[in-house]
């Protein structure tokens, strides 16, 4: 703890640029290592998840990203289930230029309803493709269009906000009881963010399959000048994760994955929060640099388009590759912007371990 003044004090936290790994073991042969992650009962090649983020998953992208054997998430509150064909849309927002008026253009279409009959058919696309189907709400909509999405079919039920707790409190609205929620669905859910291992805590024992750490958006995510918020994802994730181990203890076993959301910008960041205790990451900004990405080389996410307070704007990628090779190469651009999956295996290897459940356990040094 560090005081500053005379009544306050602060704890040290650590970013992933704060940290690195130590190779303590014999190094593996590239092809010993096993990135195979499972949650619930669906088992991924890799533990690697597209962000419910219309810059980077579409349909089209959800599917790719199922097919070479990662997760994509779709935002069901986004342009794919506000418009059938949004694409004129892209086309527009990619031709502004001026940061100003792309907000004011943001807030503008994100105003069109969400459709029920659009969740239903954008995931029918995807659950045709033969891929497993995963689809994004706000806790402030998860309950409005929940039958829907149950009724769709999907796999997993992701509730992603920039901040979720257990316990939402307002006397605007009636909050939602995410216990109850949880427990009255038939698809595991997924939610967060989250940052401490006590607000970790009461989403795992509310029933919640995996736990986002962090609050999402990466580059396009300016809630910190905003709101004055931040997680140092390291940090945060050991924190987490020593909250999964306690819970694991109190549950009589039960395991609740742990996914990083947040600050992964490129594929060492991926090795890192792995290293502090994830199970899997979610990327965003990776995605946004490949040719086929829906934002047409822009990112953003949805705190952008905020009716009343926007705080995360959008930010240009030039394109590196193919979506196929920014996720499993090969890479020809050494910078960790390509072929995430094969900058993982290889630091994997280097380090001396096979599977991610032992990578884990790695030793850290921090600056």
């Amino acid at each position: 703890m560090y005081d500053f003044g005379r009544s306050k004090r602060a704890t040290r936290a650590y970013a992933f640029d704060d940290i690195s790994m130590v190779p303590t073991r014999r190094t593996r042969g590239i092809d010993m290592v096993n990135l195979s992650w499972k949650i619930d009962a669906v088992t991924f090649d890799f533990p690697i998840i597209g962000a419910p983020m219309d810059s980077v998953m579409s349909p089209e992208t959800v599917i790719k990203m199922g097919k070479l054997g990662g997760l994509g998430v779709l935002n069901l509150e986004g342009l794919w289930t506000r418009y059938e064909d949004p694409e004129p849309l892209y086309e527009q927002l990619a031709e502004i230029q001026d940061r100003y008026e792309a907000t004011r253009f943001l807030q503008q279409i994100y105003a069109e309803p969400v459709k029920a009959e659009l969740i239903t058919e954008r995931m029918r696309v995807i659950r045709e493709a033969d891929v497993p189907v995963a689809g994004s709400l706000s806790p402030q909509n998860a309950r409005e269009f929940s039958d829907v999405v149950e009724q769709a079919g999907v796999d997993f039920f992701v509730i992603r906000g920039t901040t979720v707790s257990a316990e939402h409190v307002s006397e605007a609205t009636e909050p939602l009881n995410l216990k109850k929620f949880i427990y009255d669905l038939e698809v595991p859910v997924i939610v967060g963010g989250c940052a401490t291992y006590r607000s970790a805590l009461h989403l795992m024992r509310a029933g919640a399959a995996g736990v986002l750490v962090g609050f999402g958006g990466g580059a396009a995510h300016t809630t910190r000048d905003v709101l004055g918020i931040e997680v140092p994802m390291a940090s945060a994730i050991a924190d987490v994760a020593e909250a999964r181990r306690d819970y694991m203890d109190e549950s009589g076993g039960r395991y609740v994955n742990l996914i990083a959301d947040g600050s992964v910008g490129r594929s060492g960041d991926i090795a890192k929060a792995i290293a502090c205790g994830a199970d899997a990451v979610m990327v965003g900004a990776p995605l946004a640099r490949a040719a086929e990405a829906p934002g047409k080389g822009w990112h953003w996410g949805a705190e952008a388009w905020h009716e009343y307070l926007p705080r995360g704007e959008r930010v240009h990628f030039d394109p590196v590759g193919t979506f196929d090779e920014v996720v499993v190469g090969p890479s020809h651009i050494p910078d960790g912007t390509m072929n995430l999956v094969g900058a993982l295996r290889r630091s994997m290897a280097s380090c001396g371990y096979t599977d991610v459940k032992e990578f884990q356990r790695i030793e850290l040094v921090t600056r």
